[in-house]
Parts: structure tokens; sequence; C-alpha cells
């Protein structure tokens, strides 16, 4: 087996690769990372320099590929399945990239500031950092809300097209994990519609019961 996937089972941006491996039934070696544990951290940082995670390593190719959108990337033109995660169409794949970005950028970064302050010391939280993000995450949310609504009214289920994509399997995460710091509540009923649609995929399903265990570490665990 050629690939090796370096990642932690609670990561956000480690789930991404994971659906993408799990739509096409990928086979793969998964290792995970344990940064508190000094052999890990130590065996890791020699696959990633940067120490950060996910990272595949193709044996086969030689090539150790980091980033979590640059490895489905990766995924889609060098191990491809029946799952188009990057579609052919041209403007389709700029369409599913630029939700891609969307998600990682407006959704999971401002959800990770919200956590990252929860993790801190009482004297070095940052409560205006935290608001600021948590209105990044509302008008994000209000975004999706119009896409999704516009996707549902034309019969489509998933971000961008007909089929799952790369663009899916940012959202995912990205939903989840946002929705336990900022709950979308009641304004954001398509979003709720959309996040439910991703959660029963069986892919995504996978990762979050594999998840399980590690769920007690983050400081939002509410079920």
């Amino acid at each position: 087996m050629s690939l090796t996937l370096h990642f932690h089972p609670l990561a956000s941006f480690c789930w991404k690769p994971l659906i993408a491996l799990y739509e096409n039934d990928t086979p793969f070696t998964p290792v995970i990372v344990d940064l508190g544990d000094e052999q890990s951290r130590a065996a890791f940082l020699k696959v990633s320099p940067t120490g950060k995670m996910p990272a595949l390593r193709d044996e086969a190719r030689d090539r150790t590929v980091l980033e979590s959108t640059i490895v489905i990337e990766y995924l889609a033109a060098y191990y491809p399945g029946p799952v188009e995660l990057i579609p052919a169409d041209i403007d389709l794949a700029i369409e599913v990239r630029q939700a891609d970005r969307f998600y990682d950028f407006y959704v999971q970064e401002p959800m990770q500031k919200i956590v990252g302050d929860r993790l801190r010391s009482q004297d070095k939280t940052d409560p205006f950092g935290v608001e600021q993000a948590r209105q990044q995450l509302r008008n994000s949310y209000a975004i999706v809300e119009k896409e999704m609504q516009s996707k549902e009214m034309q019969g489509k289920t998933w971000a961008v097209g007909e089929t799952f994509t790369m663009a899916d399997c940012a959202a995912s995460p990205a939903l989840f994990y946002a929705n336990k710091v900022e709950p979308f509540g009641d304004r954001f009923p398509t979003v709720k519609r959309y996040r439910d649609r991703l959660l029963e995929r069986s892919t995504f399903a996978r990762v979050i019961e594999e998840a399980q265990p590690y769920f007690k570490l983050f400081p939002y665990n509410n079920g």
C-alpha cells in the first residue's frame, strides 16, 4: 500500500482528505499523529517539517503532499475513482475550488479562532477577536444559506454541480465544528439541512465515528 496519511482524528482539516479517501475506497495506511508525544512528534516532523497536518506520503511516486486541499487535488489526479472530487468541466472545477477556499477561510478559520481562544489561559484570551470570528461565521452562514437555497430550488443536493465533490469534503468538517461553537439556530434552516445531508453521507459518518474517542478533548464538546 503506497499511500500513508498522517493525521489526527479530531483535526478538522484532516477530515477533508479522509472523506476523499473513503469516497473512492482508496487504499491507504493511517498514521495517527500525537504532537504531545515526543516520539510521534519527531517522526511526523520528518514527514512534515512545518508540523502541519494532514500529510500524505506516496511511496510509489516518492512524494509527500501537504495541505488538505492539495492532498485531495493529488488524489483526484493520481488516484481517481468513481467519485469525481474535482470535476473535469473547467467551470465546475473552478467553482469547486472556490467553494473549498470559502469553507477553509471563512468558516474553518474563524471557528478555529474561537476554539483556540477557549484553550488559552484566562489572561491571554481575546474576547474582541472571538466576537469578530463569531460575526464572520454568521456572515458566512448567510452566504451559504442563500447559495444552498438556490441549489435546493434547482433540485440539487450538494455544494457544486450534481455530485459530491471536494467542496463538500471541505464543507463537512467546517459546518460540523462551526455549529458547535456558533450554532445555526433558526436563522439558517437551509444551512442546517445541507449539514444534515453531509452527516448522512456514509463517508462523513465514518469519519465522525472514528473521531468519537477523541471528542472529549474538544472544548465545545456537546455531543
